[in-house]
């Protein structure tokens, strides 16, 4: 039986979506794809549906950047309510512990605050999606099963105070891909004698892009399926990757490059990845500095 081709329009380019609460950033992306009618359509690192803010989607060829942004630094705004822990880490969860506030001295909590920022070990959280012997722990989760989870660096790049109430703190946090907020307030709830849960989580910024850019579902669905005007708010593959170095190739080197041969540039940059532009300033993959000034193709977008 011939291979059904995917029905959609070949586009490619970053939407940067202000998510809101209540649906999944796979909800999100189907939305979006239906929208633009794309062929191919990916998000760059999911937020919970109680959560909200920047969620990079990659159309295209951007698709192929996704990781990229994926292991970009990303910064959150959260509110922590004090005193009672459930079962999620979050408002979603039930109750599990209740515990009388304790008195926070600012300069103790500022001192604690410190304790959680650079390089340190977190635990994933049960109700998380990675993978125990073949199975997402959310779902053990819910049937009430707890596995052992090693714990794995991260770091927390600044973790400022916002806002204080009698039971609540509001945090600014900056961190690297694989920080989970909600662990991140249960430990220091933890440390503060009286535990916590998330009640207000949203992504600020991810990577390069941030909420400046973003547009919402509804702003999408105000423009009445005009393709002109959607695709005027995607942003290009070069703005996702720019904290890597550019080079400019000839059509020759470029020939070459997307066959997979290395090429010889003198005074090569050695970097880990190296943007590959077209003599009209055109992004058409990533390469890398080799052993000799060799640069060899890593990824070929077009």
């Amino acid at each position: 039986m011939a291979d059904r081709k995917k029905k959609g329009r070949d586009i490619s380019g970053i939407l940067i979506l202000d998510k809101p609460l209540h649906i999944s950033s796979n909800r999100a992306v189907q939305i979006v794809k239906r929208l633009y009618g794309a062929k191919k359509v990916g998000h760059t690192g999911s937020l919970d549906p109680l959560a909200s803010g920047v969620l990079p989607i990659c159309l295209g060829h951007a698709t192929k950047v996704s990781q990229y942004l994926l292991a970009s630094d990303k910064t959150y705004q959260f509110t922590m309510k004090l005193g009672q822990t459930t079962t999620t880490g979050d408002v979603e969860g039930d109750m599990s512990c209740e515990k009388e506030m304790p008195n926070i001295d600012n300069v103790e909590l500022s001192t604690l605050l410190q304790r959680f920022t650079g390089k340190i070990q977190q635990i994933p959280p049960m109700y998380s999606a990675l993978k125990h012997n073949g199975r997402r722990l959310y779902a053990l989760a819910r049937q009430g099963q707890v596995v052992e989870r090693a714990a794995r660096d991260i770091t927390i790049k600044s973790l400022t105070l916002q806002a204080q109430t009698t039971d609540t703190l509001s945090l600014e946090v900056c961190c690297t891909k694989g920080t989970y907020i909600r662990t991140l307030a249960e430990d220091i709830g933890e440390a503060l004698g009286c535990g916590a849960h998330v009640t207000f989580l949203r992504r600020i910024i991810t990577g390069p892009f941030g909420l400046a850019q973003a547009v919402t579902l509804e702003q999408l669905e105000a423009v009445n399926g005009d393709l002109m005007v959607l695709d005027g708010l995607l942003n290009s593959l070069d703005l996702a990757l720019k904290e890597y170095p550019v080079i400019t190739c000839t059509g020759e080197n470029k020939k070459d490059l997307c066959l997979g041969r290395q090429i010889h540039i003198n005074e090569l940059i050695e970097a880990p990845l190296i943007r590959l532009n077209d003599t009209n300033g055109d992004i058409f993959g990533l390469g890398k500095w080799v052993e000799g000034g060799q640069l060899a193709p890593v990824r070929i977008f077009a």
